[in-house]
């Protein structure tokens, strides 16, 4: 069986990596932005030498081997079989989930999410003068969960769009069966369409909790759905700019097509040969990412729910945790959690970001000695 290195990671100091330059010339660790410090697959490397020898770069449209690959990939993995027609390609989920508001709804109208969640969700209602409608999360235990009462009442504000971000980015949640029909009930009952943001569903850490795409439940809700997935996430490829909206209703995805007309480029040609590689040949790659990142998740919640003042749950998906530090910040007086665990040398992304001030989160997509690392400075920002 083949083996793969999670222990050790390419250098990306003085690298052209967002993550890494913003703390250029400073002693700190980041772990904000979502991506991992490992190298991509090695068979995603060797297939991209082998594109680029080749050596025309033309114009270029999805392939067949490269609409199979997918298509297996996700019958394999999600147990859903999508058809060819159903795929749109996109340089991005977040251009993916634009294209939705702007397709979907008319200046005015809501656009529901739930918070926290990934940024871009809380500013793209605004990009087309329609609204951000929120309800929050709530902590349950162990475990973030949906207001029902609250979310039925706030998409009575005129909503048209439902963006439902599954697994969920920040709070590492892998919706179930259940929580899913429940809104595709709620989305029947205000004839809504959902724009299911799905780019973490690679990452299911829980094998208990398998993701479930929501236009996987029936042929009612496909209809009214717009899922995005994409390489990105799984297999550490997001600046080969390659994702995909799978949109099985043909009225919907021709409306879809309009609203990219003149905007959307074409995607990356490299990007779609990673993608082809990745979905077909580098499932063995992704489970032994998971065997790290499933240690990693553990090392992380054993380690901050040590620390005085700090919290976490278990993350079912995701390299992320969201971590709540409002009781630390309220007995210091501290301002801003973020902006003081940066000066103590671990750079996070501020929970403000995602809609829930006084939290962080942590990407822990690293090698474990990376991670244990950044948990002493963390421990020792605390206790001191």
């Amino acid at each position: 069986m083949t083996s793969f290195d999670f222990s050790t990671a390419p250098d990306r100091a003085g690298s052209d990596s967002i993550k890494w330059r913003r703390y250029a010339g400073r002693d700190v660790i980041p772990m904000w932005v979502a991506d991992m410090d490992f190298a991509a697959p090695p068979a995603v490397l060797e297939a991209l030498h082998a594109r680029i020898d080749h050596g025309v770069f033309g114009y270029a449209d999805a392939w067949p081997s490269l609409l199979e690959a997918v298509i297996e990939g996700i019958a394999r993995d999600h147990a859903w079989r999508i058809q060819p027609d159903w795929l749109v390609w996109l340089p991005g989920v977040v251009t993916g989930f634009n294209v939705a508001v702007r397709t979907v709804g008319q200046p005015g109208d809501g656009v529901f999410t739930s918070t926290p969640v990934y940024p871009p969700f809380l500013h793209a209602p605004a990009n087309f003068e329609q609204r951000l409608v929120t309800t929050p999360l709530v902590l349950h235990g162990q475990r973030w969960e949906w207001d029902w009462n609250a979310t039925e009442a706030a998409l009575a504000e005129n909503v048209s769009l439902f963006m439902l971000c599954n697994p969920h980015n920040p709070v590492g949640r892998v919706f179930d069966r259940d929580e899913l029909t429940r809104i595709a009930q709620l989305a029947e009952r205000h004839d809504l369409v959902i724009c299911s943001d799905e780019i973490h569903c690679g990452l299911v850490l829980d094998p208990a909790t398998p993701h479930i795409p929501i236009a996987a439940l029936d042929e009612a809700v496909a209809r009214r759905t717009i899922t995005l997935m994409a390489p990105s996430k799984t297999w550490n490829i997001p600046a080969l700019y390659c994702a995909f909206a799978i949109i099985p209703d043909a009225a919907l995805r021709a409306r879809y097509k309009r609203a990219m007309a003149g905007i959307v480029p074409h995607v990356n040609v490299l990007g779609q040969t990673a993608t082809e590689i990745a979905y077909r040949d580098c499932g063995p790659w992704r489970q032994a990412l998971l065997d790290t990142l499933r240690s990693n998740a553990a090392r992380v919640v054993e380690a901050i729910n040590t620390m005085p003042g700090l919290s976490t749950v278990p993350v079912e998906a995701t390299y992320l945790a969201w971590i709540d530090c409002r009781e630390f910040i309220a007995a210091r007086g501290i301002a801003n959690a973020s902006a003081f665990f940066e000066a103590a040398g671990i750079g996070m992304s501020d929970g403000k970001d995602f809609g829930l001030p006084g939290f962080v989160r942590l990407n822990f997509g690293c090698p474990a000695t990376r991670l244990e690392q950044a948990l002493e400075r963390l421990r020792r920002a605390v206790v001191s």
